[in-house]
């Protein structure tokens, strides 16, 4: 004979532990965007409520492509760029947040960083224009450099309204991506959920642990254009992290290999012995831009940089041996541990 209280009690314990299987459980939503893909990786729990989640997913991701892709004419930033001399334009309060984060760079990188250089992406085909096969001529690249400069740009940041000097074309997909990132991590949290683990492309925004409590790990490919091999694995915790590679996207003319990453001071694209960067901070947009921002400065100048400013930054960089990798101080600690 079993008594009732002991029946009750193994029901009771059946239900708790079928509870937790219930909330211990990794969900994704996934989906393409800016010219990637994006991904919502999150541990759900038994009362949240995930009614609609992707719509709202979406329409964060809608807003910034909304309000900054240079690939839609009637975005926010096309209409700044096709806009007279002299002509103010409103923005809408994500725009500025990101033109406020891309100008504070400009400063630190005294211009390695400049969003506005969009004429000289598009002239080297990692725009809207399109490909090319080949270096353009110099008396382009001449012109094209003549409108690049982040100091022209007139900004009234409490009126939000920013004034075209005339021939200004602003390009944000160095910052913005990690941007939407954010975004949706904030969608995320504004549903209760606390452990996730969000990615555009290589940006990232990571919170909490994943089922069973084991931590998120992230790879971190090798800069190998025909492979998608590991080159290292982190444990990042609570944190965004963004790569920049050039890699990936570049384009062949000759013996000449020209990456997507674009130097605004010279108008060429940045030389390929630093081929891949990771930054680790608390907000996707600024290691989305400090990211590409460290490959612009280059090898030596890019560690300086990224040594002076704390930041926790794991280099890649080429040369007749291989790939080398230099990180500062602060970014082992995000390295696996090894048990004892």
């Amino acid at each position: 004979m079993v008594c009732a209280h002991r029946v009750a009690g193994v029901m009771l314990l059946a239900l708790f532990l079928a509870a937790c299987g219930e909330a211990d459980q990794l969900r994704e939503i996934r989906g393409g965007t800016m010219g990637t893909t994006w991904s919502a990786q999150f541990v759900e729990s038994a009362d949240t409520d995930t009614a609609g989640l992707r719509d709202e997913l979406d329409a964060a991701l809608e807003t910034v492509n909304a309000q900054m892709s240079t690939y839609r004419e009637e975005s926010h930033i096309s209409r700044f760029n096709q806009a007279e001399a002299g002509e103010s334009v409103a923005l809408p309060p994500e725009f500025t947040v990101v033109l406020m984060a891309a100008l504070e760079l400009a400063e630190a990188t005294d211009g390695a960083f400049d969003p506005t250089v969009g004429p000289l992406v598009n002239l080297w085909g990692f725009g809207p224009d399109g490909p090319r096969g080949e270096a353009p001529p110099e008396e382009l690249l001449d012109a094209a450099r003549e409108r690049v400069g982040w100091q022209q740009l007139e900004f009234e940041v409490d009126g939000r309204r920013l004034t075209q000097p005339g021939g200004v074309y602003l390009d944000l997909s160095s910052i913005a991506k990690g941007y939407a990132a954010d975004l949706l991590a904030e969608v995320l949290e504004g549903r209760g959920i606390d452990r996730y683990l969000v990615s555009i492309g290589g940006d990232m925004r990571i919170r909490g642990d994943k089922p069973g409590g084991a931590p998120w790990r992230i790879a971190v490919e090798r800069p190998d254009p025909g492979s998608r091999d590991i080159h290292t694995v982190i444990e990042p915790g609570d944190v965004a992290m963004a790569t920049s590679g050039s890699y990936r996207n570049f384009f062949r003319d000759g013996e000449q290999t020209y990456s997507h990453t674009i130097d605004p001071l010279t108008g060429y694209p940045v030389p390929q012995d630093l081929v891949s960067v990771t930054v680790l901070h608390d907000s996707a947009k600024m290691a989305d831009g400090l990211a590409t921002a460290i490959t612009a400065l280059g090898a030596e100048r890019g560690y300086r940089f990224a040594r002076e400013q704390g930041l926790n930054a794991l280099l890649l960089i080429s040369d007749n041996e291989g790939v080398a990798e230099r990180m500062t101080p602060g970014f082992a600690a995000y390295m696996p541990q090894e048990d004892d």
